[in-house]
């Protein structure tokens, strides 16, 4: 098994663990996919395929924990892979049900799509009465002001 096939069968190990009643361990094979999305070696359409499972994790009645847990997982693939918006596009559907902290990781993860798309749901969060949120959405919507100013825009 080359190092590839092995990170890709972590990857698949971590989901079944994911079937388990054990928040706890739900909590750590969460965490072994974010490392595993942290070496930056995974093919685009497995990084989008992990990144597309976290999203419905972040979205579903876990624990705080482990929802917290899978947007960690998500950030983590921004910062190391280019995550088209539409993978992520529920977490905007849903920014409005996640608590601050978590809201904070969904700001960062859509300011890091780059895509325009995401800057009307960004830019409602300006006005959040938690301070983080506010700081949060005003980076992202810099990132995305930024990204469209330097003529880098991902538009086809």
């Amino acid at each position: 098994m080359d190092g590839y096939q092995g990170l890709t069968a972590l990857i698949e190990s971590a989901w079944e663990g994911l079937n388990g009643s054990d928040a706890g361990r739900r909590d750590l094979c969460l965490d072994v996919v974010s490392d595993v999305l942290e070496t930056g070696r995974l093919a685009q359409h497995d990084v989008e395929r992990a990144v597309g499972r976290l999203v419905t994790v972040a979205l579903s009645g876990e624990s705080y924990e482990v929802r917290e847990s899978a947007l960690h997982a998500v950030f983590t693939a921004s910062t190391y892979y280019a995550l088209p918006y539409r993978v992520v596009e529920p977490l905007a559907a849903g920014a409005d049900g996640f608590e601050p902290l978590l809201l904070g990781y969904v700001l960062s993860v859509l300011g890091c799509t780059h895509d325009l798309a995401a800057l009307p749901i960004v830019e409602r969060f300006l006005h959040h009465p938690c301070s983080e949120v506010r700081r949060e959405a005003s980076d992202a919507v810099t990132e995305l002001h930024w990204h469209r100013e330097s003529g880098q825009d991902k538009a086809p």
